[in-house]
């Protein structure tokens, strides 16, 4: 692979900003904050290993065995320093074992090396993509490794992503630590993305960018986790991308208007200048076949985390998307007070948006309010699909609290509220064996009950979400919340 050596330089900017006192009061206010608000305590740091059993409540269905994998920032605190960004916590992750009526939970830090010497210091070290610290050097990205997005099981391993470097291997059973997964000695550490798609076959697809090395490189992997295809492509003004989606012919990446000004006293995070006045949001169609970009749309100006799936339809592709109005990257940062901003002050839809490749032009059409975290049923990635799950958000505060099935062709929406005092984290569509359709089978999560302090697995009918949970597992205390994850059957 070229230009590795550049990329790489790239990948490892992100500096500075922030001085021990700031974050030693960050630290304060954000407790002084959680004393008057449960809702934060979904913010909160965490510490140590958890193990235990559910307490299910309902009919949880006999069919559904398997192994829920979860992951995402656990650790926001040390050395009575606070991190600034949701996206900084030190890798938590997490497994729910479902059969047999019951559900066990165990919970454990992904060892990484950072973590490994924070720990040990007493103190954080090194930068984040929200906060810098400049207390030691870093070899390369995977000295920055925070392991705390996404737990991805393939061929018989569990990797914990971070889209600025490698995956890291963890034991299927235990969640041990088995360090740093290298696909191929040329690739290490190399940003391999956090959020990977599945292809018919069994292998995936993924990407990793460097903000402002203007590279997008993109892999293909077997069923077996062998590195089968790969190739650098050059974006001009490329800057993060976090999510993409596959068709049955392309590799579609959407990327926002944001410079970068990797300056001194900047984190990565505020290095990233909205310029939506100047540009356009583009649509970057990237052919399977040739690993080559086939076509660019522009797009209104407008900020994306996550995409939910694409499908060729004749002459276009269709996909799917939660749009952000104007600059969304400050919107994770982590609540310092009783205002709970993570939605509200830049409103999301869901779009889908219909890319016609002869005339060049790109077609939107809403089909649900304020959301994230799109999700569609495994067997249909890259094809037709007929059916998006997202969290919505209700209420005054525009909380993500309610899990909602949305038919694309007709726009209706099949959706349960939590009410107040919930939290709900990414729920994911799990097919029974032989599903004859994108809803034979359930819908199952994770949702936070703050006025209890504890992790709940929710689990639904799919054709009937809004009855609500045919079973509830209450964990005795409260896990991390989690960015995302898979099921994987039995």
């Amino acid at each position: 692979m070229t230009n590795r050596r550049q990329f790489l330089s790239f990948a490892a900017l992100g500096l500075a900003s922030s001085s021990a006192l700031a974050d030693t009061l960050t630290y304060r206010d954000f407790h002084a904050a959680l004393e008057q608000n449960a809702q934060l305590s979904v913010y909160a740091d965490h510490s140590g290993d958890l193990s235990g059993d559910a307490t299910v409540l309902g009919n949880l269905p006999k069919d559904l065995n398997g192994v829920f994998f979860r992951n995402g920032p656990g650790r926001f605190e040390l050395g009575g320093e606070r991190y600034h960004h949701w996206f900084d916590g030190d890798g938590f992750a997490q497994r729910w074992q479902i059969g047999d009526g019951k559900v066990s939970h165990i919970g454990r830090f992904v060892a990484t090396r950072k973590f490994e010497e924070e720990s040990k210091a007493g103190q954080f070290l090194y930068r984040t993509f929200g906060t810098w610290y400049g207390r030691k050097g870093f070899k390369n990205n995977d000295t920055l490794n925070a392991a705390n997005t996404n737990l991805l099981p393939l061929n018989g391993s569990v990797y914990a992503l971070w889209e600025g470097g490698s995956a890291t291997e963890l034991d299927p059973q235990t969640l041990a630590t088995r360090g740093i997964k290298t696909w191929r000695s040329d690739l290490k550490a190399m940003p391999f993305s956090a959020h990977p798609k599945m292809d018919p076959d069994g292998g995936l697809w993924n990407f990793g960018t460097a903000p402002g090395a203007d590279q997008l490189v993109i892999y293909r992997l077997s069923a077996t986790g062998e590195v089968t295809r790969t190739a650098m492509l050059p974006i001009p003004q490329l800057n993060m991308v976090h999510d993409f989606v596959v068709s049955g012919r392309h590799l579609i990446f959407l990327v926002a208007p944001y410079d970068m000004h990797a300056e001194p006293e900047r984190s990565l995070a505020d290095s990233f200048v909205w310029v939506g006045d100047q540009r356009p949001m583009r649509a970057i169609v990237v052919s399977k076949d040739a690993l080559a970009v086939r076509q660019i749309f522009e797009l209104p100006a407008r900020s994306v985390f996550h995409l939910g799936n694409a499908y060729e339809d004749g002459a276009c592709t269709r996909l799917d998307v939660v749009l952000h109005e104007g600059d969304g990257m400050r919107k994770f940062a982590l609540p310092m007070s009783g205002q709970m901003n993570m939605v509200s002050d830049n409103p999301s839809s869901v779009v889908q948006i219909t890319l016609d490749y002869a005339s060049g032009q790109a077609r939107e059409a809403r089909l649900f309010g304020v959301s994230e975290f799109p999700r569609v049923a495994p067997q249909v990635i890259s094809s037709r699909h007929r059916k998006l799950l997202v969290l919505g958000a209700t209420g005054r505060e525009l909380i993500l609290n309610s899990v909602n099935l949305i038919d694309t062709d007709s726009g209706k929406v099949d959706g349960y509220d939590f009410g107040p005092g919930w939290r709900a984290e990414e729920h994911v569509l799990v097919p029974r064996r032989g599903a004859r359709s994108e809803t034979d089978g359930y819908v199952v999560g994770v949702a936070q009950d703050t006025r209890r302090g504890q992790s709940v697995l929710t689990v639904f009918d799919a054709h009937n979400i809004k009855a609500g949970p045919m079973a509830l597992a209450r964990l005795p205390y409260r896990a991390p919340v989690c960015f995302h994850g898979n099921f994987l059957a039995a």
